[in-house]
């Protein structure tokens, strides 16, 4: 293949250390793992440990914490930032040319193919537990800048192709899961923002993984249903009359949390049957509830669906099966799933062992994770079918490591185009200290600030 050629000012960012939130805690940096390698706490250090041999030379796959983590720089706060700019050529970098797989020529897979390449609106509408005063503090609270119109214009400048719109409920509605009219409308006009900007949206429900709302168990599952059902009967009626470019999502990451079974779990036992049974469940009463809305295109509209935990090893796992759908159309279940691949690399923080702040296409021990994954979720859905979306995937910037981090950009979209699959860049706005910085768009300054990185995911991402 030969090298092409983009022009470009290239930007590097280094942001001295800040405190943000809403006295939320930091929570996992979480990880389900194929070989075993602890994921790390980083608020108390604490470890999990979970092993799995996939039987190809030990791939993993990897979730990220979405939520703030203590001592990341984000918008809104008292900081001292150096941007340096530095001039030169940005040369689209070189991947394999991979043996072309077949991919079926269906409504459903030229859907996600036209959806190319997505973006996350990260800890924003997801905050949650804030406890504000005023509940569209919300929206701020982790990221310390409220959502404009022009940043959404500037995503979408920039080449990406999907939002993901991750939101938080439970702190936004009464006794009788009813959701605040006040906060629908507001994600309303942001879904209004990206949609008139062309963009496919997803709309899911994301941090609301608690005792009391939803929680993926047989002791919580009733409850569970009807918070679940509640609240896309109301999400489904605000949005019915939106066209199949907003695509609804059923659950973010659904898990046992604070278990030592919460990122990973042996599918063939008896807790690991119930926690994927019980996300199958969850998952069929969302389909269920959007579909019986039966106004609009919410009879034929995209949903998409995760597994245990939004791990590929659990979508991947036996026991993990599609909704079945009653819509108006056929094959328009998409399976969702999250993956920090490899996760050394990824999303591993700087005091793991086994962190690296390198990445290579020339290196196999880093490229056989995403290539293993990813084939096996086309050998399971996409030759047969069925699309699948990778709503989170990225690399924290460690130390001043952006080459790594662009070539793992160009590979990791290159790589999962070749198997007709579209990847979501996690943003969280992070850009300082040595927490999760996952940041892409610097929102204080409405700025792409790794054009570099950008640049390599569009060139990859483009439908031929």
């Amino acid at each position: 293949m030969k090298v092409k050629k983009v022009y470009a000012v290239m930007l590097a960012a280094a942001v001295a250390l800040g405190t943000v939130g809403c006295g939320n805690k930091a929570e996992t940096e979480k990880v389900s793992q194929s070989s075993g390698i602890s994921s790390e706490k980083e608020d108390n250090k604490a470890e999990n440990q979970g092993g799995q041999t996939d039987g190809q030379g030990g791939s993993q796959s990897e979730t990220e914490t979405d939520d703030n983590p203590e001592g990341q720089t984000q918008d809104g706060q008292d900081q001292d930032v150096k941007e340096e700019t530095m001039g030169g050529e940005n040369e689209v970098i070189e991947v394999p040319e991979w043996d072309a797989v077949e991919i079926p020529d269906n409504e459903a897979l030229e859907f996600v193919k036209d959806m190319q390449l997505g973006w996350n609106l990260g800890n924003t509408f997801d905050a949650s537990n804030c406890g504000a005063s005023d509940e569209l503090e919300y929206e701020s609270a982790w990221v310390g800048i409220k959502t404009t119109k022009e940043m959404i214009h500037t995503i979408a400048d920039a080449g990406f192709k999907t939002i993901r719109i991750p939101v938080s409920w439970h702190n936004h509605v009464d006794a009788e899961y009813r959701i605040s009219e006040a906060w629908m409308d507001r994600v309303q006009e942001v879904v209004d923002w990206a949609l008139e900007e062309e963009l496919y949206v997803i709309l899911n429900i994301h941090h609301d993984n608690e005792e009391g709302f939803m929680y993926p168990s047989y002791e919580h599952l009733e409850q569970s249903k009807k918070y679940v059902q509640a609240v896309w009967e109301q999400i489904a009626e605000r949005f019915a009359e939106y066209d199949e470019k907003l695509i609804f999502e059923t659950l973010n990451e659904p898990r046992h949390t604070g278990t030592d079974h919460e990122w990973w779990v042996d599918a063939n036992s008896e807790v690991g049957k119930e926690c994927i049974d019980s996300v199958n469940q969850l998952n069929q009463t969302a389909v269920d509830t959007i579909r019986a809305n039966g106004k609009g295109y919410n009879t034929s509209r995209y949903i998409m669906a995760p597994g245990y935990c939004a791990s590929p090893d659990f979508a991947l796992a036996d026991g993990f099966i599609l909704p079945t759908d009653s819509g108006s159309a056929e094959n328009r279940i998409l399976v969702s799933v999250h993956a920090y691949t490899p996760y050394p690399f990824a999303l591993a923080g700087e005091s793991d062992q086994n962190s690296t702040d390198q990445f290579s296409i020339a290196d196999k021990n880093g490229t056989a994770d995403i290539d293993a994954f990813m084939k096996k979720l086309y050998d399971k859905f996409i030759s047969k079918g069925t699309g699948v979306v990778i709503g989170e995937f990225g690399a924290r910037a460690k130390g001043n490591n952006v080459e790594a981090r662009t070539e793992f950009a160009a590979y990791y979209v290159a790589r999962a185009r070749s198997y007709g699959i579209t990847a979501c860049w996690w943003d969280n706005n992070a850009f300082g200290g040595d927490g999760e910085n996952f940041g892409i768009l610097r929102r204080v300054k409405n700025q792409i600030l790794f054009p570099q990185i950008v640049e390599q995911m569009t060139h990859y991402s483009k439908a031929e």
